[in-house]
């Protein structure tokens, strides 16, 4: 599975999410990652951020894909 990941966070909080991103997927822009990983990880990824964050300040928008084969990235 391909995920984009983007995140909006406290200067504390976004921190400690942009060093646990930064170990998991490929930084892409500010508050913003991407890459493959397993339905495992994923799962992973979700429950750590979920207990890093403050649910009524921060907020964390995964988009994920199947396969990459429709997809087209343009930079």
């Amino acid at each position: 599975m391909y995920i984009v990941l983007v995140y909006d966070a406290g200067p504390k909080r976004g921190q400690k999410i942009l060093k646990y991103l930064r170990q998991n997927l490929t930084w892409v822009q500010n508050s913003v990652f991407e890459g493959e990983c397993t339905k495992s990880k994923y799962s992973e990824i979700k429950y750590e951020l979920k207990r890093m964050i403050d649910k009524n300040k921060d907020s964390i928008i995964i988009y994920s894909f199947d396969s990459m084969k429709y997809n087209e990235r343009e930079i």
